[in-house]
């Protein structure tokens, strides 16, 4: 079992770059398949990226393309996701997830990932 706490989110304006970070603990990071979600008020949780665990292979949401980058530091066990090119659509809470049996085709589906962080607010401000 994966313990995941996110931090590093905040206000930003929009045009402008965040980063925020899962740290993971409890278990070995290494065989875990980590993504991050969000969801903004009254919307549903969406899908933004994803780090295979094998690999390091990447998976975007076609909102975020080009704008975000997943990564993940195997020795300090920790996930990030850069965020630059912010823009108001993208505040929301972000969560970190992570999931052991997860192939390619279900990267994206928060179904997939069983142990999940309490979010971190991102807030991009027009």
């Amino acid at each position: 079992q994966v313990q995941l706490v996110e931090s590093g989110g905040g206000l930003v304006p929009a045009g402008g770059s965040l980063r925020v970070s899962c740290s993971a603990s409890g278990s070995t990071f290494s065989t875990y398949t980590f993504g991050w979600f969000r969801q903004a008020p009254g919307k549903e949780r969406e899908f933004v990226a994803a780090i295979k665990r094998y690999g390091g292979s990447t998976a975007y949401a076609d909102s975020v393309k080009g704008r975000f980058t997943i990564s993940k530091d195997n020795a300090k066990n920790t996930v990030h996701l850069q965020m630059n090119a912010l823009k108001p659509e993208d505040t929301a809470v972000y969560y970190c997830a992570a999931g052991t049996s997860i192939i390619t085709s279900t990267m994206s589906k928060a179904s997939a990932y069983a142990y999940w962080g309490r979010g971190t607010q991102v807030t991009v401000s027009s």
